[in-house]
């Protein structure tokens, strides 16, 4: 058994990590840090966990742990590690995107493996330090890194994709509130969102010639999780020959498939599953790619790169229902 410890304990993503953490056979969770909850029971924030246990929020750490996720808002992962010290045994996976991109990925001598296990699985094994990847850049990339493998992006990328509410965390604005969410639906941060640079730089290694664009608009859905993107771009191949590039490129997945049937979201809604449909029209090729923001675009995934650190079987504590029904 290894212990974990979890900083920033009162988001969604906290709320799936403690519950899965919970349940995991090979974990004992250790302690979650809030101060904002400090002497709060878990459950009276993540309500969803009465009975389930009865720890509480504290403000301390225990630096001797084997594993810590950070659960903190983007640009606050650097001040808490910079304010405090892990034992030098301690991994570390963290979701925000401060150690994402390449030119952010070694703080204080401390190098961060970008956490996407389709690609990274075996650098993922050795490492002690994790930058686990963002949820649309996570769906996206799965979309597209068979094509950047095989060299055949040849033009620009086009992506289309909705998340739901809790994509925009817990802190209130006007366009998380229901009265403006419910039966609503807009774009936002169109050409612009903060997880294209994830998604380049990898195609970018996967494909270095690739100087097209990869042109996204993120939509704000009327639900509460999950991703549904769609990315369409010139293909001159057939639809055999695309089916053929991904089965080979995701033959070892234990959580990304391809689907013979088109795709709805509710079939990875609570999974750490992503799913992925191709078309072929005229000289376009159609991916598209569903995903739980908050599992695999976040703390399944962070479960799922613990488990390769630690040498646990891949899916282990991950082997969820979807709410298909």
């Amino acid at each position: 058994m290894i212990k974990a410890g979890i900083i920033g304990g009162a988001g969604y993503t906290a709320g799936e990590l403690i519950r899965l953490l919970l349940n995991h056979p090979e974990v004992v969770l250790d302690f979650v840090y809030s101060t904002s909850n400090a002497g709060n029971k878990i459950y009276r924030i993540h309500s969803d966990l009465i009975g389930d246990t009865e720890m509480k929020f504290v403000q301390h750490i225990n630096p001797d742990i084997d594993v810590l996720f950070l659960c903190l808002g983007h640009g606050n992962s650097k001040s808490f590690l910079g304010e405090h010290e892990f034992s030098s045994r301690t991994k570390i996976i963290d979701l925000s995107n401060d150690f994402r991109l390449a030119e952010d990925h070694v703080f204080q001598g401390k190098s961060f493996v970008y956490g996407l296990p389709e690609l990274f699985r075996d650098d993922i094994k050795k490492a002690t330090h994790i930058a686990n990847p963002g949820c649309f850049a996570t769906a996206i990339q799965l979309a597209l890194l068979p094509l950047a493998k095989a060299g055949m992006l040849k033009t620009d990328v086009h992506v289309n994709a909705v998340t739901g509410a809790t994509g925009a965390g817990t802190g209130l604005s006007k366009t998380t509130h229901f009265t403006w969410r419910d039966n609503n639906f807009s774009h936002y941060k169109t050409f612009e969102h903060q997880h294209l640079g994830e998604i380049v730089q990898h195609m970018h290694i996967l494909q270095p010639e690739f100087e097209n664009e990869v042109v996204f608009i993120p939509n704000r859905g009327n639900f509460s999780r999950g991703i549904f993107a769609t990315a369409y771009t010139y293909f001159e191949g057939d639809l055999e020959d695309a089916r053929t590039l991904y089965d080979e490129f995701y033959k070892d997945a234990v959580f990304t498939h391809i689907s013979d049937h088109e795709l709805f979201l509710k079939q990875v809604v609570n999974t750490n599953k992503c799913l992925l449909h191709l078309i072929k029209h005229k000289n376009k090729l159609l991916i598209t790619s569903a995903i739980d923001n908050l599992l695999k675009g976040a703390s399944g995934q962070a479960i799922q790169n613990m488990n390769l650190m630690f040498g646990f079987q891949e899916s282990e504590g991950l082997a969820l229902k979807a709410n298909f029904f």
